[in-house]
């Protein structure tokens, strides 16, 4: 399933308007904290496709019967990008396990790039609810590579994927990786460069929050 909450949400689309906007993305504090609010609503929407149990609760009068969530999700985040949008998560998801992976374009000579995976840090996946966040969606290879990297070491039974901007291009590539996955987009774009960047998208996210890297 993919759900595009820019045709749901005015504070969503405002806010990717800003993260789009060269005249706002030197701010990076802005950035950072427009990628956070955006993962914050995904979460929330996320939520009410989870399972929920009664509980009971000792208040200082009695007892009350509260809903709470009958498990804890992963949240998975691709480094170091995905920061942003995993801390507006875990700020929802404020008791869930954490996954990070590092996942980089490494480029070649002649200007190609592959998908370099080095590193995990991860608990136990078997039989969880997996949410992964990137903020840009673009030919998809470095998420699914992500996803299959993750399956090493468990076999979740729920995927939610959650970027700010997606392309359309790299949407089918995982849904025919990962058909049952819902994948929720802050905004989709259709236009994808040959170096892999969506257009009109807002450019590197990474550099925009962290400032530029040096390519290797």
């Amino acid at each position: 399933m993919i759900v595009n909450l820019s045709q749901q949400h005015s504070l969503i689309s405002n806010w990717i308007s800003e993260i789009r906007d060269v005249s706002i993305q030197n701010d990076r504090m802005r950035f950072r904290r427009n990628l956070e609010r955006i993962a914050e609503v995904i979460g929330y929407e996320i939520s009410k496709k989870l399972e929920w149990e009664n509980t009971e609760i000792t208040t200082p009068m009695g007892i009350a019967t509260c809903k709470t969530l009958k498990e804890q999700p992963i949240l998975a985040t691709i480094l170091r990008a995905g920061l942003p949008m995993h801390n507006g998560l875990l700020n929802y998801f404020d008791k869930a396990d954490n996954a990070f992976i590092s996942a980089y374009r490494k480029h070649n000579a002649d200007g190609t790039f592959e998908i370099a995976l080095e590193y995990m840090a991860s608990p136990e996946i078997d039989n969880r609810i997996l949410i992964v966040s990137d903020p840009m969606l673009a030919t998809g290879s470095s998420l699914v590579k992500t996803i299959q990297f993750i399956r090493n070491e468990g076999h979740f039974k729920e995927l939610h994927i959650a970027c700010a901007i997606a392309c359309t291009v790299g949407i089918e590539y995982v849904r025919r990786s990962e058909p049952t996955a819902t994948i929720w987009c802050g905004d989709i774009d259709d236009e994808i460069t040959a170096k892999g960047y969506i257009v009109p998208g807002l450019g590197d996210a990474g550099d925009l929050a962290y400032g530029v890297k040096l390519q290797s």
